[in-house]
């Protein structure tokens, strides 16, 4: 029995070594393709390509007998770290003839990594930090975009202070090389240049956009965009993930921006900022403090988490895995985020009240009711509910992969 299991394991050791040197040539062949994409400014990421390939594959694989989820699994976890090595060869450079980003925030985490995209893209990006305002003359005078990513409680204060800087550094370089230009015509030229250089693209990246977008329209006269990334920046890739949006003033000054983020493989969704704020409440708000409320339950209950996760099914350890997740960031952030609006507060006070009549139902032993309650669920999410049901199961699977 040893002898015949040595021998077929070492068959699968074999087997096991081809597929590794199949990935190499796959990995070697994806460099070259990020290269080409690189040369003619193309998206890294290919939805179109990569549905059509995995409709391919899963069909090539059910005629050899090999189960299609398998190798679906297995090229995409494949074509992740693909775009990944595809960031490496950089990016087509959208509009080269764009004065320097400054990214106020920079070392953040969200302006990290923009700073990498713009840089892969050759873009001149520097950082103004708290600690670097006495030098942010020199740093915002001839700026061509400005990017906020600062904390949300501070978002709309910094975009009020920053185009009165700019003007104001402008204004002194203008002063001081106007009166070293003996010449008028000179002296004409360097007015219409220093004027040009108030038309830069004032941007932010915060997680709500009606009070920035609103506060940057009133503070520049300039082109204005909001962006919400919908990823962590710790993703490393932007292939695949969702930039949101909102249109503000002068969309043609920023259309190569939207398509520059395109180039870097993300997928652009556009909406009004009431409406992005309306959807961040249940999506981030209620959400978080949901999650909040749950993890707080736990430690005051002082649970062993040691023996929920033995215990717990694929389901549920995903579900405490989510929890711990908020609780290994920034509280800050997420205070930020919950306590941003009085609007979080009258959502997350209806979303306690439902609870109050859901173990109303519990204290009164209606079973008729709750089962009521369940189908007018079931009843509202439609189609999404039989959908959901076969994403998790993929989700699930993985979970359970990872099991320690």
């Amino acid at each position: 029995m040893v002898a015949e299991l040595t021998a077929l394991r070492d068959q699968i050791d074999e087997v096991d070594k081809a597929l590794l040197g199949l990935l190499a040539c796959r990995l070697a062949l994806v460099a070259e393709v990020g290269e080409v994409k690189s040369r003619y400014g193309l998206p890294i990421y290919a939805p179109d390509r990569e549905a059509a390939m995995l409709r391919s594959r899963r069909e090539e694989a059910e005629a050899l007998n090999v189960p299609a989820d398998l190798i679906e699994d297995v090229l995409r976890r494949v074509m992740r770290e693909s775009y990944a090595s595809e960031n490496d060869n950089g990016f087509k450079t959208l509009c080269s003839q764009l004065r320097p980003v400054v990214i106020v925030g920079g070392r953040g985490q969200m302006g990290r990594m923009f700073e990498k995209m713009l840089r892969l893209s050759c873009y001149e990006v520097r950082l103004l930090e708290k600690d670097d305002w006495p030098q942010a003359d020199s740093l915002l005078a001839d700026a061509g975009m400005v990017i906020v990513s600062v904390p949300i409680h501070v978002t709309e204060q910094v975009i009020t202070q920053l185009p009165r800087l700019l003007e104001d550094c402008i204004a002194n370089r203008l002063k001081n090389d106007y009166n070293q230009c003996p010449d008028m015509w000179q002296k004409i030229q360097l007015i219409v240049i220093k004027i040009m250089s108030l038309g830069y693209i004032l941007v932010d990246l915060a997680s709500l956009k009606n009070g920035p977008l609103q506060a940057m329209l009133a503070a520049h006269s300039g082109p204005v965009v909001g962006l919400h990334p919908m990823f962590g920046p710790d993703s490393g890739s932007l292939a695949t993930q969702v930039v949101v949006y909102c249109d503000a003033r002068q969309p043609e000054a920023y259309q190569w921006l939207l398509e520059q983020i395109q180039v870097w493989g993300a997928r652009l969704h556009r909406i009004s900022a009431v409406e992005h704020d309306q959807n961040m409440m249940f999506i981030q708000a209620l959400r978080h403090f949901a999650t909040f409320a749950y993890g707080l339950h736990l430690a005051e209950e002082n649970v062993q988490l040691e023996q929920l996760l033995a215990l717990s099914s694929p389901i549920y350890r995903f579900e405490l895995v989510m929890v711990g997740l908020l609780f290994a960031q920034d509280p800050q952030l997420y205070a930020d985020i919950i306590m941003s609006s009085e609007n979080n507060l009258a959502l997350i006070k209806r979303y306690y009240a439902r609870f109050g009549e859901a173990i109303a139902l519990l204290e009164g032993k209606d079973k008729a009711a709750f089962i009521a309650s369940f189908k007018k669920v079931e009843h509202w999410f439609g189609d999404y509910a039989k959908r959901f049901q076969v994403e998790s199961r993929a989700l699930l699977k993985q979970a359970n992969d990872s099991r320690i």
